[in-house]
């Protein structure tokens, strides 16, 4: 398993694009500067110990030298062995409602981004437990498998648009079942669904699968995002016209929170329902309410004993810094009497 320590230190690499395009201008300046003289070529024979290639080659390996160092200061290291660890915590999986409906702005900047944030939030409060996440619209997908992996689950949410499904509509007890079928098999940990959605079901029946979960001994939570009075859903233009959703006869269509629906879940689903607003989401109480829960002991293999490799990439730079130090930029006139090989050598 492979990871950086000090991952922010990558940063640094945009130095090297910035010091060719330097080094680049600077060599136009000089060809500038040479060709008022008179013709570069004439010119060249005036000083023929002059080489180009040999400023870039020194440029080159130097940068290269640059490169290594600041991927050693991120501190690269191999994990050498799988080690297995006992935590407590709670299954808990994030059902996010990904439909065109969730672009709507009553809850700024718009219900999806709002909900994205506050998952963030949420996945920076675990610690223990494990999550999971199912993007739903007309149809539910796992998006990320139950996991600790708090970092990657970070990186899935910030990549999660109405785009990424095929089939838009709502289907919040698609997503319900998917979701009670996605825990670890045979865990006794506390399971807990959290259904993000503005309520609008069109496509199943979320109640039902909402106690078919709770017979499972999965309670079912759902939070409200969205207004009761509605919003329209905003639609990308070509001339960044502000233009939304209409309907077959014209209209513009409103999308508003249907309460009593989600209501009806989190009741079948031994849950709870907390309506969004725009100061606060919900689920950082949830979060409270997830910490009364019975947590048992699970057990998890992870990689240990991370072993550093910046020596090597230090050890290499090194040698680069030397023989750049070395490379002259003027042609070596030993080097080209010596001619070992019959080359000429710049």
């Amino acid at each position: 398993m492979f990871r950086f320590l000090h991952p922010e230190y990558l940063y640094l690499l945009f130095i090297i694009p910035i010091a060719l395009g330097l080094f680049w201008f600077a060599a136009r300046l000089q060809k500038k500067a040479i060709n008022r003289f008179g013709n570069i070529e004439t010119l060249m024979q005036l000083m023929p110990g002059f080489s180009v290639q040999r400023g870039w080659l020194k440029v080159i390996v130097f940068s290269t030298a640059l490169a290594l160092i600041v991927v050693g200061l991120a501190g690269p290291q191999f994990g050498s062995k799988l080690t297995e660890v006992k935590r407590k915590g709670i299954e808990l999986i994030i059902a996010l409602d990904v439909s065109n409906s969730m672009m709507a702005q009553d809850i700024q900047p718009n219900r999806l981004e709002r909900a994205k944030q506050a998952i963030s939030r949420l996945v920076d409060k675990l610690s223990n437990d494990r999550l999971g996440l199912i993007v739903f619209a007309g149809d539910a997908y796992v998006q990320l498998p139950i996991t600790n992996d708090y970092i990657s689950a970070k990186m899935f949410l910030s990549s999660i648009s109405p785009g990424i499904v095929p089939k838009q509509g709502t289907a919040i007890g698609s997503a319900i079942n998917l979701a009670a079928s996605s825990f670890s098999p045979q865990s006794e940990t506390s399971k807990v669904i959290v259904v993000l959605s503005d309520g609008e079901n069109h496509e199943d029946d979320p109640v039902e699968a909402a106690k078919k979960a709770a017979e499972q001994g999965i309670y079912v939570y759902t939070i409200g995002i969205g207004s009761p009075q509605g919003s329209p859903i905003p639609v990308a233009s070509q001339d960044n016209q502000a233009s939304f959703w209409k309907d077959k006869d014209g209209n513009v269509v409103v999308s508003k929170l249907d309460e009593e629906t989600l209501s009806k879940v989190a009741v079948a689903g031994n849950g709870q329902y907390l309506r969004a607003t725009n100061t606060q989401l919900g689920l950082l109480p949830l979060f409270d309410e997830i910490n009364k829960m019975q947590k048992t002991e699970m057990k998890e293999k992870i990689y240990s004993e991370y072993d550093d490799q910046f020596q090597y990439l230090f050890a290499a730079a090194l040698f680069l810094l030397i023989l750049e130090f070395i490379i002259l930029e003027r042609k070596n006139k030993w080097l080209t009497k010596l001619n070992l090989f019959g080359v000429n050598r710049r």
